[in-house]
């Protein structure tokens, strides 16, 4: 997981204010894309990816300000990842196209656990069924 991390911490380090606002005006688009997935081995991606997605626009709107920026860079990195459909593993390969999805995303919500687990409190979203696990 330790390479995981790294690379999350990489790719959210390029995240500047401008890209947040481009990612949020996509997010309607993606979110629509993300209720699509449906891998079976990887059961909380679809609700991981709604909670960043939620995150960031509501950061970005100014609507939820305690999440720290370092998060939210790193949501938005692994909205991005998420959203491509070539990454580390080709999302178009059975039962494995979407682990690395899964990686990045979890990744995040480990590092930042405390932080997305009071979002999702103050939301109204059960932290138990979004958890960092695949």
């Amino acid at each position: 997981m330790a390479e995981i991390v790294t690379f999350v911490t990489r790719g959210a380090a390029s995240i500047t204010p401008a890209v947040l606002q481009t990612v949020v005006r996509h997010l309607p688009q993606w979110r629509l894309e993300f209720s699509q997935i449906n891998e079976p081995k990887y059961p909380h991606l679809v609700d991981q990816l709604e909670l960043l997605a939620n995150a960031v626009e509501d950061a970005v709107d100014g609507s939820y300000k305690d999440l720290p920026y370092y998060a939210i860079a790193q949501a938005t990195f692994a909205l991005i990842y998420a959203h491509k459909r070539i990454g580390i593993i080709p999302d178009g390969i059975l039962d494995l196209g979407r682990a690395d999805d899964s990686s990045v995303v979890r990744a995040v919500l480990i590092q930042h656990e405390r932080a997305f687990a009071i979002y999702a409190g103050k939301q109204s979203i059960d932290w138990t069924n979004i958890t960092s696990q695949p």
